[in-house]
């Protein structure tokens, strides 16, 4: 079941997200959160109105998505870019197939254009999944990141969606 994101699901966001911190290069970072950190970023999330959802099994948060800003300059306004994880224990069930067309329903209803997909080179899984949802390669970065003892390479995916009627300069 997909649904809005409580504060009361950030202990198991949290468990999820710190586990792609610390075994995938799903996230180029090396230290794990806390959850005054997981809750300041979830309370940010609300305040700009950028939605957080979870998909909940048996009682559980298996996976979470998101998105927000792609940069903050006003003219990538109508570009977003998202964030999917799925906890270890509930991968290739399908669950990143329905966030991320959760994600793609939102942002399209919402008025966007496109959407962004930051993904690990190597990830074959999520670039595979992304395709699958019509993503299309829009670019690489070779060496964007130092993990593991190695140097990562980040992958651009790109949705064009239709975008807003009627585009303006005006600040959203």
């Amino acid at each position: 079941m997909i649904r809005v994101a409580h504060e009361s699901d950030l202990e198991e966001i949290l468990a999820i997200y710190n586990d792609a911190i610390l075994n995938t290069t799903a996230v180029y970072t090396y230290k794990e959160e806390d959850i005054h950190e997981r809750r300041e970023w979830f309370l940010s999330k609300r305040e700009k109105g950028h939605p957080v959802w979870v998909y909940e099994k048996d009682h559980r948060v298996a996976g979470f998505a998101t998105y927000g800003s792609f940069r903050e300059w006003p003219a990538y306004k109508y570009t977003v870019e998202h964030s999917i994880y799925v906890h270890k224990d509930f991968r290739n069930y399908g669950i990143g197939t329905v966030l991320l067309k959760t994600v793609v329903e939102d942002a399209q209803e919402k008025g966007y254009a496109t959407i962004v997909a930051g993904i690990d080179a190597s990830n074959a899984n999520s670039i595979h999944l992304h395709e699958k949802l019509g993503f299309v390669s829009a670019g690489l970065i070779h060496k964007a990141g130092y993990k593991f003892g190695q140097w990562l390479d980040l992958a651009f995916y790109q949705l064009i969606l239709d975008g807003p009627d009627n585009p303006s300069e005006e600040n959203r």
